[in-house]
C-alpha cells in the first residue's frame, strides 16, 4: 500500500511513524508555510499542489492506493481540495481529526492534601482568607452572560469561562467586553482582525508575520508547552483574555489550565465542519487500523472495477486465470465514523 499523508501536525508525525514500523509506503505532503518543521518518517514533499486540479494531475503522476488528511483542523482548503479530488479519481480518503478540546481539558487535578498530624486534633483551624475577584465588572460589560466564579486563584473547583465564537472577527469583536490585556494564540493567520481592538495584546505564534504587526507584541514560540510556563507567562503579562482556536491536542491544552487557575475567561473560535462523505478517525492509532482494514478493502474494491479493462495476464500474483476477473466486487468496507466537529 502506498499512502500520501497530508500532514504537518504532530499526529500526522506519528501516523507516519506508525505506517513506517508497518512497512506501509507513505509520502508526507507538508505545505511548507512552517520554516524548520520538523521531517516525519519516510518520504516527504513540501509545497502546495496547486488546488483540486493540481492534486488530480498529481495523483494520476504519482499513484497512491490511500490519501489521509491529518492536517490542522483549521486548515480547510486543503481539505475541501482533498475531498473533491479524491472523490474524482474514486481514491479512498480519510480525515484524521484529533478531538476538540472541551471544559474538561481545563481541569488541575486538585493539589493533595497535607499529611496529618497529632496537632491537627488540638490546633483550630485557620480561618479562611478573604477574597474579593476583580472579575465582577465583567458582568455589567456581559449583563446576558453569567460573569465568572469569585473564588481565590489556583481554585478550580468552579467550571472555566469560555465564550464560543465562529471567527476570529467574532472574537475581536467581543474582546472590549471581556477583558483589556489580551494573550492571542490563534497563529499567524487570522491577526488583522485584532488589530483595531485598541486593547494591549501579545500574540504568540511559531513564525512571524508579514509584515510583522505593530499594533502587538509578538512572541516566536514552537510548542508543547507546560502549565507552568504557561502560568508564569499570564501572571508576569496580567493577561485576563485569552483567544485561541479550538485546535485540539495536548500540545498547547495547557493554557486552557493556566487560564483557568488564574480565573481568566477564554473566547474560543470554534473548528469549522468537516466534509461530507470522508471517512473520520481521532487518533493515528485508529488511522492506522482503518488503513490495514478499509483501506486494503477499499484497495481490493477498485482493482475488482477495473477489471473488465484487464487481461488475465493482469491478475494480481497468485491469481489463476480462471479466477479473474472476479465474479463480483469484494464487499465495501465498513460506513464511515463520525468526527468530532
Amino acid at each position: 500500500m502506498r499512502v500520501l499523508l497530508l500532514g504537518g501536525t504532530g499526529e500526522a508525525r506519528e501516523l507516519a511513524r506508525l505506517l513506517v514500523a508497518d512497512g506501509i509506503e507513505v509520502i508526507s505532503s507538508l505545505a511548507g508555510r512552517t520554516t524548520a518543521a520538523r521531517r516525519p518518517a519516510g518520504e516527504l514533499r513540501v509545497g502546495g499542489f496547486g488546488g483540486v486540479a493540481g492534486l488530480i494531475t498529481w495523483l494520476q503522476t504519482n499513484p497512491v492506493d490511500v490519501v489521509v488528511d491529518a492536517t490542522h483542523p483549521f486548515a480547510t482548503q486543503i481539505t475541501t481540495n482533498a475531498t473533491a479530488a479524491t472523490a474524482h479519481l474514486n481514491l479512498p480518503f480519510l480525515i484524521l481529526n484529533r478531538p476538540a478540546w472541551t471544559p474538561e481539558d481545563a481541569t488541575t487535578p486538585p493539589p493533595a492534601p497535607p499529611a496529618w498530624t497529632p496537632e491537627d486534633a488540638t490546633t483550630p483551624p485557620p480561618a479562611p482568607p478573604t477574597w474579593t475577584s476583580d472579575t465582577t465588572a465583567l458582568s455589567t460589560r456581559l449583563p446576558d452572560t453569567p460573569a465568572p466564579p469569585t473564588c481565590p486563584p489556583g481554585d478550580t473547583s468552579a467550571p472555566p469561562t469560555w465564550y464560543w465564537v465562529d471567527s476570529p472577527a467574532a472574537a475581536a469583536e467581543l474582546l472590549p467586553r471581556v477583558g483589556s490585556r489580551v494573550f492571542l494564540t490563534i497563529g499567524r493567520q487570522g491577526l488583522d482582525a485584532f488589530a483595531t481592538t485598541g486593547l494591549w495584546t501579545l500574540a504568540r505564534c511559531v513564525d512571524p508575520p508579514e509584515p510583522p504587526p505593530t499594533w502587538c507584541q509578538l512572541l516566536l514560540a514552537r510548542g508543547p508547552f507546560s502549565e507552568s510556563t504557561e502560568l508564569e507567562l499570564l501572571q508576569r503579562h496580567r493577561i485576563d483574555v485569552l483567544v485561541t482556536k479550538n485546535s485540539g491536542g495536548p500540545a498547547t491544552a495547557p493554557k486552557l489550565s493556566a487560564a483557568r487557575q488564574l480565573h481568566i475567561p477564554v473566547i474560543i473560535i470554534r473548528r469549522p465542519p468537516l466534509p461530507d462523505g470522508p471517512n473520520v478517525v481521532t487518533s493515528p492509532a485508529e488511522a492506522l487500523t482503518w488503513l490495514k482494514v478499509s483501506g486494503y478493502s477499499e484497495q481490493a474494491t477498485r482493482q475488482a472495477r477495473d477489471a473488465p479493462h484487464r487481461s488475465a495476464s493482469q491478475a494480481p500474483a497468485g491469481t489463476p486465470a480462471a479466477h479473474w476477473p472476479p465474479a463480483s466486487d469484494p464487499p465495501h468496507p465498513p460506513p464511515r465514523a463520525s468526527g468530532p466537529s
